[in-house]
């Protein structure tokens, strides 16, 4: 597989997906929109598309123009061609908005490891095969998708998020959660201002470093969640 992956924050990366890549045997591009990257013309020569986290929001397309041509493409490669699609976080917020959904502030803004609790369709389905119905993950997002799109299906919830994945036809899933993150990940996302500002208004001043430390003892079990995730990804979005 050759993957494209478009990145809103440089460091917010693929993350531990990149070692599952190259232990398969698969490629990928980054474009990193927001240091002005351009979108290729078209998804043709990529067999599918990542869409990762970044600090901005989708309806920020004033002080991020590129916003509007991102979410353009992604309709385009999703719903125009059927392309497999993976959203983390603003990417599982673009997959929305790009389909006709919505995304709003978030009522309550989750910022901590908090629970995520599977629907009798994501507990059943193939994306989440091999999860517990209820498990831990990193949450650092203060928007949400606040209406699905036409034809979408919820994969999870939380009481604060309703919306935690979702599915849309047969080959495009996203999470609002991240399942993706390594050891480095919570110290390299604190550096970006607005992470920092949203995780000291949720946890209050200097909580960096316990984030970190409760981030690091459930490490592995992140790790092989997200391998689980990666391998149901690939298997579900072969499917016809």
């Amino acid at each position: 597989m050759h993957i494209l992956v478009l990145q809103h924050e440089r460091v917010e990366h693929p993350a531990v997906f990149r070692k599952f890549l190259k232990e398969d045997g698969h490629s990928w591009d980054a474009i990193e929109l927001d240091e002005g990257e351009a979108l290729p013309d078209s998804i043709d020569g990529y067999d599918a598309l990542w869409v990762l986290g970044g600090p901005m929001d989708t309806w920020q397309e004033d002080s991020h123009p590129w916003l509007k041509d991102e979410k353009a493409f992604i309709r385009e490669a999703v719903e125009g061609q059927g392309v497999p699609y993976l959203g983390l976080c603003l990417g599982h917020q673009l997959l929305a908005d790009a389909l006709g959904g919505a995304v709003g502030p978030s009522k309550t803004p989750e910022i901590g490891v908090l629970d995520v609790q599977l629907t009798e369709a994501g507990a059943s389905g193939v994306f989440f095969d091999g999860l517990p119905e209820v498990f831990q993950a990193l949450q650092w997002h203060s928007a949400e998708v606040t209406a699905l799109p036409e034809g979408a299906q919820v994969l999870a919830t939380s009481p604060a998020c309703p919306v935690q994945a979702m599915k849309w036809g047969t080959r495009a899933y996203s999470m609002q959660f991240h399942i993706e993150i390594e050891q480095d990940t919570v110290e390299a996302w604190g550096d970006i201002p607005e992470y920092a500002d949203a995780l000291e208004k949720a946890l209050g001043p200097g909580s960096l470093p316990g984030f970190q430390a409760e981030c690091a003892k459930r490490m592995n079990t992140f790790n092989d969640m997200a391998e689980r995730i990666y391998i149901n990804w690939l298997q579900a979005t072969a499917r016809t």
